[in-house]
């Protein structure tokens, strides 16, 4: 019986589950996948010819800084979601750290409103986690729109801070969703802060500043704490082969996320050539911790692949460090870096489908993304393995205008994104309205 599609998406390869690729065409009513295989027999309202083109499940960003309310001279939901969908980033999940910081009903429902008008992706918000609100994240995990709990162990840019055990285990016990968690030791950083003070200090002593202790010491007190308690928590970019090493015996309650700038950058270098514009919490290491990251992401140690995007004013990266802030851009360039990677064969693209759509999905408990199946919402990354692109400071939408990529190669490109079933990125350009929705989340 012929059945009516509001868009056909037809010749491309499908990357379905369980690692099959093939070439089949999804018929998508009402956003949602409502068909998959021969469909060519069937009606229409509209039809997108992918021949040659890679079909991914839309790809998900659970690591974003968007800076609204509060600080939109750096950015804000609607030019961060705009380089998402440039990107082919199909939904985000953005952090508190913002003016106010998200702490509370009132200003997880603020951010909320601002993204239903603005957001050109699906959008999710963390609740931060400070001593004053921990009685109530309970129910401030379960309310809509809200992704789980983020818990800053380290100071970055913001005010949200736990940096003691006691509170941590408070808010461990208080919370029944998984944590994410920022985590570096703010008892070594304080005592090594008189790093800083040397009359020759740059940029390159920020990772001796922030060294691998600061790193290792966090993490190995919250396994501790939470494999204690029996809490599930997300341990977010992993700076260091000793973190691996230590997360690969835990599974069963911790998963963990790399970043792309982990992954194509190493100190020295990228200190001598991008300056504080390389400048991140925590930091870029050297190659041997980089080697220990992309062992970590090839044996499954690493679950997830997030941008960490977090933008500053290019005046404000370059002052002279330590006043320089940490942060980069991400969000528009997670993919197009992943997936020159997929060409170099550094990963297959059954990984990078793994680590940015099935995995976000299945840890945080997203409804309905994450595969491409029928009755999923139609949210679609489409790709082009084989084009080149440079990637610039041009090219980037985000307000701050800039990227440590600047003049970086990339082979393999999105050309479609597609949310919601609507087109909402076509050959780099935006085509649609913001129509970005709320994810919804089986809790």
């Amino acid at each position: 019986m012929s059945k009516s599609f509001d868009l056909l998406i037809s010749g491309g390869q499908v990357c379905l589950p369980d690692e099959k690729i093939e070439e089949v065409d999804i018929g998508i009513k009402d956003s949602k996948i409502e068909a998959i295989g021969d469909l060519k027999s069937n009606q229409f309202k509209k039809k997108i010819n992918v021949n040659n083109l890679l079909v991914l499940p839309g790809a998900i960003d659970s690591q974003v800084h968007f800076r609204e309310p509060g600080l939109t001279y750096k950015e804000d939901i609607f030019c961060g979601t705009k380089g998402a969908v440039l990107g082919g980033i199909t939904s985000v999940f953005e952090m508190p750290n913002t003016k106010p910081s998200t702490t509370n009903k009132d200003a997880l429902s603020e951010k909320l409103k601002i993204a239903q008008k603005n957001a050109f992706c699906n959008y999710s918000f963390f609740i931060g986690a400070a001593k004053e609100n921990i009685e109530f994240l309970k129910e401030l995990e379960l309310l809509e729109g809200c992704c789980g709990v983020k818990i800053f162990m380290g100071s970055s840019t913001g005010d949200l801070l736990v940096e003691d055990d006691e509170s941590l285990k408070k808010i461990l016990n208080s919370v029944n969703r998984r944590v994410a968690i920022h985590s570096e030791d703010e008892y070594r950083l304080r005592d090594r802060k008189s790093i800083l003070e040397s009359k020759d200090v740059d940029v390159s002593y920020h990772p001796k500043w922030r060294d691998v202790e600061t790193a290792l010491n966090s993490t190995k007190r919250l396994l501790k704490i939470a494999g204690k308690l029996n809490k599930k928590v997300h341990v977010l970019h992993i700076s260091t082969k000793d973190e691996i090493e230590l997360l690969k015996s835990v599974k069963d309650f911790a998963t963990c996320e790399a970043t792309p700038q982990h992954l194509f950058f190493n100190a020295p270098e990228c200190y001598e050539r991008l300056g504080t514009l390389a400048q991140m919490n925590p930091p870029i290491r050297d190659i041997n911790h980089q080697i220990g990251i992309w062992n970590g992401v090839q044996n499954k140690v690493v679950d997830v692949i997030g941008s960490d995007h977090a933008p500053h004013t290019i005046e404000e990266k370059k002052q002279k460090y330590p006043k320089s802030p940490s942060g980069m851009t991400g969000v528009q360039t997670l993919l197009p870096i992943m997936l020159n990677f997929v060409n170099e064969k550094k990963i297959s693209i059954h990984d990078l489908v793994r680590l940015v759509s099935f995995n976000p999905s299945r840890i945080y408990k997203i409804l309905n993304k994450g595969e491409i199946k029928i009755k999923n919402d139609a949210d679609l990354t489409i790709v082009d393995l084989d084009k080149e692109f440079t990637i610039t400071d041009e090219w980037i939408a985000s307000r701050s205008g800039w990227t440590p990529y600047d003049n970086i190669k990339v082979k393999g490109f999105p050309i479609f994104t597609i949310i919601n079933g609507e087109v909402v990125m076509r050959d780099n350009q935006i085509v649609s309205e913001p129509i970005g929705k709320q994810i919804k989340f089986a809790i």
